[in-house]
């Protein structure tokens, strides 16, 4: 059966996209902060998965407000990246896998999840940005991609328990599927911040240290909050955290932190990274 090895939290802002298009990852804004995944990208060419499922919310790019599924799926050979509005460069297309997303679908349906499939779509710097810092040089279209987009935008979002749920459900189809690849699954953004609004540029780093050690110990506590609570706490953007736990969701063995780390600010941004290893 296909496995899943591990998985790995990001933040996915695109200032981050600039700073490594413009070689500033060294500079004293950004050396912190692009120190913390040298080790990740060592763990990823060791271990070569075959595939990442990568947990994502689409910033206006492709699922604007009139049209805003709460759960999305890719199931396309490939996936384009596109100008967001603001003149940034594109990239190369995203690889994509259709067998296992398809497999993931059915089994979804069949437990309960309604899921819109998605045979053509663009993908915004919440994906492109992730697989950038994994792979620097875009030199990721070796990995095969399943996208999976929460709506963390427009109100009503999906609770931080059901994502977490929806993760368990595509962990047991992964886990199901008959295949011996490998796979890795990302959850991105976050962690605490707004964007906007009086309370623009809020950080909560100690609420954010609290995630990243109940995400590895005890994930079932993250869930108990309700996204309203997330938003007083932690910023109206800060209902990020429910990408997350859908990648917590899904690695449903025993889970050990070998890697972690956290800057703040980082573009009004509480930036934390963790490597998960799922035994």
């Amino acid at each position: 059966m296909a496995k899943i090895i591990g998985g790995i939290t990001t933040s996915h802002i695109p200032a981050i996209g600039i700073a490594m298009d413009r070689g500033l990852e060294d500079t004293p804004y950004w050396k912190d902060f692009f120190a913390g995944y040298p080790p990740i990208r060592e763990w990823l060419g060791e271990q070569k998965p075959d595939i990442a499922i990568v947990f994502y919310n689409d910033h206006g790019l492709e699922m604007f407000l009139d049209k805003k599924p709460t759960f999305a799926i890719g199931c396309a050979p490939s996936y384009d990246n596109a100008d967001e509005g603001w003149g940034i460069a594109t990239i190369p297309p995203v690889t994509g896998e259709t067998e296992l997303s398809w497999h993931i679908v059915n089994e979804l349906i069949e437990h309960d999840f309604d899921p819109t499939v998605c045979q053509d779509i663009k993908v915004d710097h919440g994906l492109t940005v992730p697989l950038s810092l994994m792979y620097p040089g875009h030199n990721y279209q070796h990995m095969k991609v399943i996208p999976v987009c929460i709506n963390c935008e427009r109100h009503p979002m999906p609770k931080p328990s059901r994502c977490y749920a929806l993760g368990q459900a595509i962990g047991k189809a992964v886990e199901s599927f008959d295949s011996d690849q490998k796979v890795v699954v990302f959850g991105t953004g976050g962690l605490s911040h707004q964007l906007d609004g009086e309370r623009a540029g809020i950080i909560n780093a100690d609420f954010d240290e609290e995630c990243m050690n109940k995400l590895v110990s005890d994930p079932e506590a993250l869930t108990r909050y309700s996204n309203d609570e997330l938003v007083e706490i932690a910023g109206a953007q800060g209902v990020e955290l429910n990408m997350w736990l859908a990648m917590r969701g899904c690695m449903l063995g025993k889970v050990r932190e070998v890697h972690r780390n956290y800057v703040a600010p980082i573009s009004n941004t509480g930036a934390g990274t963790q490597l998960l290893l799922n035994e």
